[in-house]
């Protein structure tokens, strides 16, 4: 039987693992969150990784591209006699020409002698660079830095001092490329491939999500198959299960069919056990009506109390071996019809009528059961009507504060009912308000029995008729 899940302590909640409470159950979604975020710090890796090695190959080209510059121009500018410095270098780069582009050349004299200076029409301002001792020359008496340009972008400046004559006559070569251009390339690199990767890394986890979804479907089909036996649609597992599964699937099979020969051999020896008793306790109750007297009433008393305790103890004993059972579901509305038509035959004069869902309803549990449990309520019922019943099955919605998957018996009459104090008494086993009224007393006990052994609830209230309104609410499998 299904049972409600009660509300942990927050004490309980608080010594559970810190893993346990920030991790849900679900295995899928433990699955799916880790292969997440594993991807994530892949794509991070290599999105790094990609930018990084691409700056740095950036920048050599950058600076390979300034040094061959620089030489180029040192190879198109000379010095003529009076010390002028002459040429027309062209370096095949039309930002060189643009103005203010960022990209400029410029030769100056380095030493006495020289005089003049020569630059790219792209520098229409002079461009201030460290003081000379700042930055010291390298082997090949070249050296770089960065300053800032005409239009305050970032340059780049290749810079040597260059002996062109015999005389040892010196000039400056400087060759500045626009460094801030460099930086917005990479930025622009850096937006597209961060862009390509997140459309891969959606892609990969959307696929990575669908492959592990469907990877634990067999799972699934082991909770439905389960579901299936719970609800009695199916006796075991069927199907075929991956080899990781088929075990679980194996071993399951083997406990419901376990648990079905325990069910089976407990009926077994509670039928023997009855069987068993009936005869003796016949006799001791034939015996002692034929003894007469005070000996002969009280053994016979004593006997038909003992036949009533074991017809008591062996319908509870029935009821729990087969209480847990998986396979057990009854249709409820053919069950009440045929019991109320068998009744209504029985006592004409008595008015039954009936209501039932328009929804089918399943019994969770085994149909003698719920004759039993009918059957009581209806003997119950007819025995104290003055001339009318009622009878009505409908289904209980979660809202109704039951729980989902509960269905609800109600049967009452117009007759005297059942005082409120006096309800509790109406349960106990043997007991009878009216000792003149044929009867046992074991109907609502029993009754009372049967709904507690399976999970349900039984309650006594006034009717609307005027008597007595027994309400059963039992689960449902549907």
């Amino acid at each position: 039987m299904s049972r409600r899940r009660k509300a942990e302590p927050l004490a309980t909640i608080a010594r559970k693992p810190f893993s346990a409470r920030l991790w849900p159950r679900s295995l899928a979604f433990r699955v799916i969150a880790f292969s997440t975020i594993w991807a994530i710090l892949t794509l991070v890796v290599i999105f790094t990784l990609i930018t990084t090695l691409y700056r740095q190959a950036s920048e050599r080209g950058f600076d390979s591209l300034l040094s061959a510059h620089l030489f180029n121009l040192i190879g198109s500018v000379g010095i003529s006699e009076n010390g002028a410095l002459t040429g027309a270098p062209d370096l095949g780069d039309l930002r060189f020409s643009e103005p203010n582009s960022g990209w400029y050349w410029s030769v100056e004299p380095a030493s006495e002698g020289v005089h003049g200076e020569i630059h790219s029409s792209s520098m229409t301002t002079s461009v201030l660079s460290p003081p000379v001792a700042e930055v010291p020359f390298n082997a090949n008496f070249q050296r770089s830095y960065a300053t800032e340009g005409i239009e305050g972008e970032e340059l780049e400046v290749f810079e040597s001092e260059f002996v062109l004559d015999a005389k040892n006559r010196a000039a400056r070569f400087r060759v500045m490329g626009n460094h801030t251009e460099l930086e917005q390339e990479i930025a622009s690199f850096q937006r597209r491939l961060l862009t390509y990767l997140s459309l891969f890394g959606v892609g990969m986890i959307a696929i990575n999500a669908i492959a592990i979804l469907i990877g634990l479907q067999p799972l699934r089909r082991v909770r439905n198959a389960l579901a299936m036996v719970r609800e009695g649609t199916a006796q075991r597992l069927d199907g075929r299960f991956p080899a990781e599964i088929e075990p679980l699937a194996n071993e399951t099979n083997a406990l419901i069919e376990n648990n079905k020969r325990i069910v089976e051999r407990s009926r077994t020896q509670v039928g023997n056990l009855a069987h068993s008793l009936k005869t003796p306790l016949a006799v001791l109750l034939n015996e002692g009506r034929a003894l007469g007297g005070a000996k002969g009433q009280l053994i016979a008393e004593q006997a038909a109390s003992m036949q009533k305790q074991v017809d008591h103890y062996l319908q509870r004993a029935r009821v729990a071996a087969q209480r847990d059972s998986v396979v057990y579901r009854t249709p409820v509305a053919p069950l009440v019809q045929r019991m109320v038509r068998v009744l209504q035959k029985l006592k004409p004069e008595t008015s039954l009528t009936l209501s039932l869902p328009a929804a089918e309803i399943i019994f969770g549990g085994e149909r003698e059961d719920l004759e039993e449990l009918l059957g009581n309520l209806l003997d119950n019922a007819l025995k104290w009507a003055k001339g009318a019943v009622a009878v009505s099955v409908a289904p209980i919605s979660a809202k109704d504060g039951a729980g989902a998957n509960m269905f609800e018996i109600a049967i009452e009459d117009d007759g005297p009912g059942i005082p409120e104090d006096k309800a509790r008494e109406a349960l106990k086993r043997g007991r009878r308000l009216d000792e003149t009224k044929p009867g046992t007393g074991l109907g609502l006990a029993i009754v009372a029995d049967l709904v507690n052994e399976y999970g349900g609830a039984l309650a006594l209230e006034r009717s609307a008729m005027g008597g007595l309104k027994a309400v059963v609410r039992l689960r449902s499998l549907q």
